[in-house]
């Protein structure tokens, strides 16, 4: 066994030190869905159970010189290639420890290959990526990088999501696994004649994030309002109306009762309150990222378009925009957007003059109930 062992090593440390060998930035082995209607080449899915992030960079040279892949790109692996990987990583998984990536060669050795009920086919797919600023070339090339943000291997807008709908496909979601809309129907009426059921839980681009990533110390009421790409930090509860969007978060325990869009980023100890509203990156198209600092309060029903900095609040109700008048503590009113990304500050709605005010705080919010966000 210990040979065994050694000559892997060896082999390793020859390709990786070999002069045409190009390390990924990140890369993955895993699973994908691909329909079989039509010219049979749409991509439904992809499922990667252990992603690599300028890591076990040996594991991908073994894999690629195994299956003569390139190293960078998106490769169908053949039933062969991924056994004779098993085989080789056999003697790693036996000595014990922690070896992700070989496990999880021996489980896709045992891959079902075979037609589905919905009219689909699952294979195993090697991705690598070159470099995480460069724009995803494939659909299975974005859902790693969604995999890598809501596994928190890193925080929204840590990788280019660059023309990403144009690549995804429109999915129906059942309880059987992804289907093609162009064939559901008449997959589903097959089900059902042979006495089966379908349940679609949703039709769209991006499916759930718990479907595919559990992140640890969360809590989640409604699996259907967080999609995959998420990035929701330990300590972070979802509230049942709550809602987050792809390369969007939490970066430290944070209650969201109300909705965070694409690209909105919360800071630690802050709270979205039941109805509450923030502008996403894509409603200004797609350049400005806004934000919420640590300990900050959004009230029910409450909106921003605007970043708020630490120790801010937004009552109950108020919606503030970029355009927003807003009169200062000094006296002026400026427009909302020259305050965005200030601290310490209480917008609220003066209930005389019905203008808006903001209102410096000689204080912080008091923060979140840490017993409440202890999701262990």
């Amino acid at each position: 066994m210990t040979d065994l062992i050694q000559e892997f090593r060896d082999r390793v440390a020859g390709l990786v030190g070999s002069p045409g060998w190009i390390e990924p930035a990140a890369y993955a082995l895993g699973i994908r869905t691909r329909s079989l209607a039509g010219e049979g080449a749409k991509v439904l899915d992809a499922r990667f159970p252990v992603c690599n992030l300028g890591e076990n960079a040996g594991f991908a040279a073994v894999l690629c010189d195994v299956g003569g892949l390139p190293s960078i790109g998106t490769t169908v692996v053949s039933e062969a290639v991924v056994a004779e990987l098993a085989e080789l990583t056999a003697p790693i998984v036996a000595a014990g420890g922690h070896h992700p990536n070989a496990t999880l060669a021996a489980q896709l050795a045992g891959l079902d290959r075979s037609a589905t009920s919905l009219g689909t086919v699952c294979e195993v797919v090697f991705v690598g990526i070159a470099s995480l600023g460069d724009a995803p070339r494939s659909a299975e090339d974005v859902y790693l990088r969604l995999h890598l943000l809501s596994g928190r291997r890193v925080p929204p807008h840590g990788v280019n999501l660059d023309g990403q709908f144009g690549l995804l496909a429109n999915v129906v979601w059942t309880d059987r696994g992804p289907a093609d809309p162009d064939s559901f129907d008449h997959i589903r009426s097959g089900i059902v004649a042979s006495g089966g059921t379908v349940v679609v839980d949703s039709i769209d681009k991006f499916p759930r994030m718990a479907d595919y990533v559990i992140p640890s110390g969360v809590r989640i009421a409604d699996a259907s309002r967080v999609r995959l790409g998420a990035h929701l930090a330990d300590g972070t509860t979802v509230m049942h109306e709550g809602f987050v969007n792809f390369n969007a978060g939490t970066l430290g325990s944070a209650m969201v009762e109300g909705r965070i869009s694409a690209g909105v980023v919360v800071g630690p100890n802050s709270d979205i309150g039941g109805g509450a509203s923030i502008m996403g990156t894509l409603s200004g198209g797609g350049t400005e990222v806004v934000s919420i600092g640590a300990r900050c309060l959004l009230g029910a029903n409450a909106g921003i378009g605007i970043s708020l900095g630490d120790d801010c609040t937004v009552e109950a109700g108020l919606y503030v925009t970029a355009g927003t008048r807003v009169r200062t503590p000094d006296g002026n009113v400026v427009k909302a957007q020259e305050l965005s990304g200030r601290s310490g500050l209480l917008f609220r709605r003066n209930s005389e003059s019905g203008s808006v005010e903001a209102l410096s705080t000689t204080g912080s919010w008091t923060g979140l109930n840490d017993q409440l966000h202890a999701n262990d």
